[in-house]
């Protein structure tokens, strides 16, 4: 009988599932490395703030080639949030023994149910009841057809966001599960890597599918 780690102490006494306990356990180490970073900003960056700054950077002008430079500003915090959470909550999947948050779809459609509320608020606030046509159709005559087909699929993409991540996370630690079960000790390297490009794909795919709804939501709508 294998013997208790320290994990299942702490799912033991706490009640509570692994892949929570591990959501907090990684949003304590990126408050952490924010931390860190930041204590140590100098006027010419070098080793860690080099890497934060061109990661922080190249989101930034990521999200403001689709919403441009005034609404980039303003939901980028999200946006760079939700990449930076995911990156790491991913890659501890290649950590044996920790149970990465996003493999649980309660993790990801919690972040898809935020994005969906963020964004649909979002085009109501800028276009108020002119934003409820979006989902009535080109024409008065086809909003019986168009109404029902909007919000299916504005729903979707909840499943779209949350399905996507959770499917291939999940399958990516059940892959290293039975690695690790198989050869403990000589996990082969190329599994290894492109494991983690997987996750990698999964934390810039994320934040890109909800600029793009943001930029949706927020884009004129013609009389």
């Amino acid at each position: 009988m294998e013997a208790p780690t320290f994990l299942d102490f702490i799912i033991h006494a706490t009640g509570l599932p692994g892949y929570l306990i591990f959501t907090w356990f990684m949003m304590l180490v990126i408050i952490v490395l924010a931390l860190i970073a930041r204590a140590s900003l100098k006027l010419m960056p070098t080793g860690f703030q080099n890497v934060v700054e061109a990661v922080v950077y190249g989101l930034y002008n990521f999200v403001e080639e689709i919403l441009g430079e005034d609404e980039a500003r303003k939901h980028f915090p999200l946006i760079a949030t939700l990449g930076i959470f995911i990156f790491f909550a991913n890659i501890v999947e290649l950590v044996p023994g920790f149970i990465p948050p996003t493999s649980s779809w309660n993790t990801t459609i919690s972040m898809a149910i935020i994005v969906f509320i963020y964004y649909q608020y979002l085009g109501i606030k800028k276009h108020g009841f002119r934003y409820i046509k979006h989902f009535l159709g080109p024409v008065w005559w086809l909003t019986p057809l168009m109404l029902p087909v909007e919000i299916v699929g504005h729903f979707a993409r909840i499943l779209s966001l949350s399905v996507r991540l959770f499917g291939n996370i999940g399958g990516d630690d059940i892959l290293l599960a039975v690695l690790f079960f198989l050869a403990p000790w000589l996990i082969p390297l190329p599994v290894m890597a492109l494991v983690l490009l997987a996750a990698v794909i999964q934390s810039f795919i994320f934040p890109l599918l909800s600029t793009l709804y943001i930029a949706d939501a927020l884009s004129g709508m013609e009389e």
